[in-house]
């Protein structure tokens, strides 16, 4: 499984639990994945869209970064997303940043949410239940998020699959096995009460009181089933993929 690293989790978080590679290869089989981590913020070097027979699928994590401000490490990454979703090679997630950053390469729009900020455990409408990928969450699921920027205008050919209030596009389908969620499946209940209470001061400053959204904060498991479905999709594909090449 090819991990695209587009930043790094909040120190606070990174110090208790880890990275968000670390969180990603918890939630997968270890049995059937090696994970191969591409950090892109740092050194933007990825494989040749046209050569990635040894990966199964791609997850593109979440970022401190804002797409919008379109660092060149992001839109070179942003090209080869596109290259790579327009071949159809191998299933994709993006994951907030990386939602964000294949609407956009894919000629969406994304900035910053008119709603403002959002974070904490938040309610995900599923919008297309018979979706490959959303299909093991619950209609109204819970979902942990923290981020300021959204998809304003998604691609014209994507699909609308979920939204959360503030954010009607909140869960994507880019084409035929890509697809993108806002929230942080990668999460659990203890790194997203970490995340709010290192933005504690800050949320508070934009008048938000953190200490509501901590103990508001819910135990899930609506990601990790999200994850491990996306993993099933990606080990489905494989074994498809080598049949036909028998």
């Amino acid at each position: 499984m090819l991990i695209v690293k587009t930043g790094s989790a909040v120190a606070e978080a990174r110090e208790r639990f880890g990275d968000f590679e670390h969180w990603f290869h918890r939630a997968l089989d270890r049995e059937r994945y090696d994970i191969d981590t591409r950090t892109v913020c740092e050194n933007p070097t990825l494989p040749e869209p046209d050569q990635l027979e040894e990966y199964a699928g791609v997850i593109v994590t979440g970022s401190p970064a804002m797409v919008s401000h379109r660092h060149d490490w992001s839109e070179r990454t942003g090209e080869w997303l596109r290259a790579v979703i327009t071949k159809d090679r191998l299933p994709v997630l993006g994951v907030c940043y990386g939602h964000q950053l294949i609407a956009h390469a894919l000629g969406g729009r994304v900035g910053p949410n008119p709603d403002g900020r959002r974070m904490g455990t938040r309610r995900f409408d599923v919008e297309d239940p018979g979706d490959d990928l959303l299909s093991v969450l619950s209609p109204y699921a819970a979902v942990h998020v923290t981020h300021l920027e959204v998809v304003l205008e998604p691609p014209s050919t994507a699909c609308g699959l979920g939204r959360t209030e503030g954010d009607p596009h909140h869960a994507l389908r880019f084409g035929h096995r890509s697809w993108g969620v806002q929230f942080h499946p990668e999460f659990d209940a203890a790194i997203m009460r970490c995340y709010v209470q290192a933005r504690a001061e800050l949320l508070e400053g934009e008048g938000i009181d953190s200490r509501a959204i901590v103990d508001a904060v819910e135990e899930t498991s609506s990601g990790i089933r999200l994850l491990r479905r996306f993993a099933d999709l990606c080990g489905a594909t494989g074994d498809q993929d080598h049949g036909e090449s028998r």
